[in-house]
């Protein structure tokens, strides 16, 4: 019987680590791969015919080797991108490796039968966009924010007068830059007056902005749910902006009917994980002070005080499905 957790991640992971020291701890074999690792840090190779109409083969790293047909599970975290491993190749070349590997080796990763995901990578794919999130928690009864998807700027300046004030999202965080460093675009007040032609450029997206309490994490893991309010010492707009070691936590209970909802936003989109943020109108205990901003699919929760609580979610599913349980 398949017996083994993969997990999918970069080198330097740690969040990833402690699932793989709960899952030590309970005898659960793992192999770590980093699927960018491709080369001489990491062989494979893979066989299906009619005979056998699933994937067999095995991994090789530098200090693993696995068996497809032995993995239950994988724990897909955060890997490299394939584009990283061919950066010194020109330009055709580097985009075609890269492809190919996303196509071959990952093709073969993402589609092993059987093997329970946390969280499928094609999941965490269409669960990453901000208008399915926010479309998906409306249907499920959740509050949102009044939100503009547009790049009119004639409709941005409507929004605004409509909804005022107004606050700008970016859907993705900033690229990597020339200089190899990466960036971030938080949650910030816009005025509708600095609106102007340049709007046509790209896709924007504005919420009016909630009058809120507080900020709200929470992080459900199958079948469990851990909520943390969150409160930046500035009364910043998008904690997130700055040193997260100040943040202030304090446990919170989930409205029933909004935890209910939270497992079905999950189930709707195929995942086993999900990290999603609230703004709170009032103290939390009704369902309508919970106002829903967003889910992440593949989130970080290793900075938060329920950590260990979390860590040991991930491992009971994780060696569950070696049992033969699957994730649930």
């Amino acid at each position: 019987m398949a017996s083994t957790v993969l997990v999918v991640t970069a080198l330097e992971d740690v969040t990833a680590d402690w699932v793989i020291g709960a899952l030590n701890e309970r005898e659960v074999p793992v192999v770590r791969v980093d699927p960018a690792d491709i080369g001489p840090g990491l062989a494979f190779s893979a066989r299906i015919g009619a005979g056998a109409p699933a994937w067999t083969g095995r991994l090789v790293t530098g200090s693993r080797e696995v068996e497809l047909g032995e993995v239950a599970a994988v724990y897909y975290r955060r890997p490299t991108p394939y584009a990283a491993r061919y950066q010194h190749l020109p330009a055709q070349q580097r985009d075609f490796s890269a492809a190919e590997a996303r196509h071959g080796l990952g093709g073969v990763l993402n589609h092993l039968h059987g093997v329970a995901y946390v969280n499928h990578p094609g999941a965490v794919t269409a669960a990453d966009f901000k208008p399915a999130q926010l479309q998906l928690a409306a249907q499920l009864g959740l509050g949102i924010p009044p939100t503009l998807v547009a790049n009119d700027v004639e409709a941005a300046r409507k929004f605004a007068a409509d909804h005022g004030p107004v606050i700008y999202k970016a859907f993705r965080g900033l690229p990597t830059g020339e200089d190899g460093h990466t960036g971030a675009i938080w949650a910030q007040r816009v005025d509708p007056e600095a609106f102007d032609d340049t709007l046509a450029v790209t896709a924007h997206l504005f919420q009016a902005e909630i009058p809120k309490t507080g900020d709200v994490r929470v992080t459900v893991v199958g079948k469990k749910a851990f909520a943390q309010q969150i409160a930046a010492p500035d009364g910043a707009l998008d904690w997130r902006r700055g040193d997260w070691d100040a943040l202030l936590h304090a446990p919170i209970a989930v409205p029933a009917s909004v935890e209910a909802a939270l497992h079905s936003y999950l189930a709707a989109f195929g995942l086993v994980f999900g990290a999603f943020d609230f703004a709170l109108t009032g103290d939390g205990d009704r369902p309508e002070d919970w106002v829903f901003i967003e889910c992440n699919p593949n989130g970080q929760w290793g900075w938060l005080p329920d950590a260990d609580a979390i860590t040991t979610a991930f491992a009971d599913i994780l060696s569950t499905s070696t049992e033969g349980g699957g994730a649930r």
